[in-house]
């Protein structure tokens, strides 16, 4: 827990002071709700009150799940504590005993006529379906539960990596909520006592005598209240110029020429796209947003940069994985026409941008995962053909897990590089890699074994033997330990949510207590 704390400080100290915000902006609301005079007689009605929040931002996917999940938990909130309040509204309507709640309710809804109504419920007859869906509050109230609730469920994970068009048009409906929330407000359903009404009747001195309100000798006069003001923009509206200018800049960005230099078709349905683009200026790890106009206007797609810093180009590595990738990729294939325009917003930051700052770093990729390794990797051969001696890194243990054969070949180039690379310069151990392959059949197995004993792998035709299933992360985070003693070990994964656990409870696991001694930090991609 230690170890956590102190890898992710930042982020603890953000989120507390996060939570403690949402905190005292809820409680200072509650107070004055149910300390205020001026809503003493909304009390009377409803009754409720008398009786009974640098690694954050690399994180950002991280945050904005938990912005979402504490939405849910207060829209949830929000709607049942308003059917409690509405159902105390019918009650007090229809109520015939002379009680002040009833007095209150029975109050006039036509202002013209000097009217000051305090229940939202018009007359006994009236029920709470209807006032739901003719106030401004109710119609927009269940406008935006539904957007909410269309964008909750399309962003589940399922939907997100089956079908992201699906994904990608209904989150937009966050603008219709936004909407709605700014204009949740204006029908000033929660009502107070107005400040002219409350130096004539307060309510301290006048409750009591409800009575007599109608009286002509009485002191105290019939209250009269009005709409609390709309305060929902507060809340939307720094977020909202943030987004606008947000968007304008992407959109800035966007704009600007992308070159395609190259266009390579890899085995297993991957297309590889080497661009130029003014300005553009990245780090190891990072990815880019990708439109094709030719295909969706309004579709943006993240993917990893596969090229280096070093290199006069950037790259990107496309895996057939739905529409928008089909299409993109049959596309490309098309010899005989245009090559599609393509837009790029970007560079932005991940978690394996600091692979650099560890002594020992352990890289594990899933299929196309293995993307942001390959920048990272490219980077290290030149670092050493520059001889770097500012490089911190020590060791690299590299694992690429695939289903297929195919897929090793686009990358088999720049590993007999960096093989090659480090037997020139001495530094064999520098490098350690181990390719899994997890789809195999007996056939694939018998050919590996008649051909063990050369030199190279059959199957990619590297130094390096491909084994067959998944490796056993216990006994290579054991090795790991055992060969670092004394070593800090960032442990970066791009891949599937099940590996991400596994690898947690490793790096949990063989971390040693004593923070001299080794210590495993566990870094995610998220997209």
């Amino acid at each position: 827990m230690g170890n956590w704390v102190v890898n992710h400080w930042f982020s603890v100290l953000f989120l507390a002071v996060w939570f403690g915000l949402n905190v005292f902006l809820f409680v200072d609301a509650f107070l004055k709700y149910e300390k205020a005079d001026k809503y003493y007689y909304t009390r009377k009605i409803l009754g409720f009150c008398s009786r009974t929040l640098r690694k954050q931002l690399d994180h950002n996917l991280t945050f904005h799940k938990l912005v979402a999940y504490m939405i849910c938990l207060h829209t949830a909130i929000h709607i049942i504590a308003h059917l409690f309040n509405f159902d105390c509204y019918s009650r007090s309507r229809q109520a015939t005993d002379g009680s002040l709640a009833s007095i209150l309710s029975g109050l006039s809804h036509d202002e013209k006529k000097g009217g000051s109504w305090l229940n939202p419920i018009q007359s006994p007859n009236m029920t709470v379906k209807y006032v739901t869906f003719t106030s401004i509050a109710g119609l927009t109230g269940v406008i935006m539960t539904i957007a909410l609730i269309l964008m909750v469920t399309s962003a589940t994970e399922f939907i997100r990596r089956s079908y992201f068009e699906v994904f990608w048009y209904t989150h937009h409906l966050f603008i219709f909520y936004i909407l709605g929330l700014g204009i949740h407000g204006i029908g000033g359903i929660v009502r107070g006592q107005t400040e002219k009404s409350m130096k004539e009747s307060h309510p301290c001195k006048c409750a009591e005598s409800f009575e007599m309100w109608d009286d002509r000798d009485s002191h105290c006069k019939r209250p009269e209240f009005e709409g609390h003001p709309p305060e929902s923009w507060k809340w939307i509206l720094a977020p909202v110029i943030l987004y606008i200018c947000e968007r304008i800049l992407r959109f800035y960005r966007s704009q600007q020429k992308v070159v395609i230099t190259k266009v390579v078709m890899h085995p297993s349905k991957v297309l590889e796209l080497q661009m130029n683009k003014r300005g553009f200026s990245m780090e190891v790890g990072q990815y880019i947003f990708v439109n094709c106009p030719s295909i969706s206007l309004l579709e943006w797609h993240p993917f990893t940069l596969t090229s280096a810093p070093e290199e006069d180009f950037f790259s990107i590595h496309i895996r057939a994985a739905g529409d928008w990738t089909e299409n993109l990729i049959r596309a490309f294939e098309q010899q005989y026409s245009t090559i599609p325009r393509i837009e790029v917003d970007g560079p932005f930051g991940t978690a394996s941008e600091d692979v650099f700052q560890y002594e020992v770093a352990v890289l594990v990729g899933a299929g196309i995962g293995v993307t942001p390794f390959a920048s990272i990797l490219k980077s290290i051969w030149y670092k050493f053909q520059c001889a770097d001696h500012n490089l911190k890194t020590k060791k690299i243990y590299f694992y690429w897990i695939c289903r297929e054969t195919g897929a090793f070949s686009w990358f088999n180039d720049l590993l007999t590089s960096l093989e090659q690379e480090m037997e020139e310069l001495g530094k064999v151990g520098f490098l350690n890699y181990r390719l899994f392959l997890t789809g195999w059949d007996s056939n694939i197995v018998g050919h590996a074994a008649l051909n063990f004993d050369k030199a190279t792998d059959i199957l990619t035709g590297l130094k390096q033997k491909t084994s067959f299933g998944r490796p056993m992360w216990d006994n290579e985070f054991s090795k790991i330990a055992t060969s670092h003693p004394k070593s800090v070990v960032g442990v970066f994964l791009c891949g599937p949510q099940i590996l991400a656990k596994s690898l947690r409870k490793c790096c949990h696991r063989y971390s040693s207590l004593d923070p001299r001694k080794v210590q495993f930090y566990f870094n995610k991609e998220n997209f």
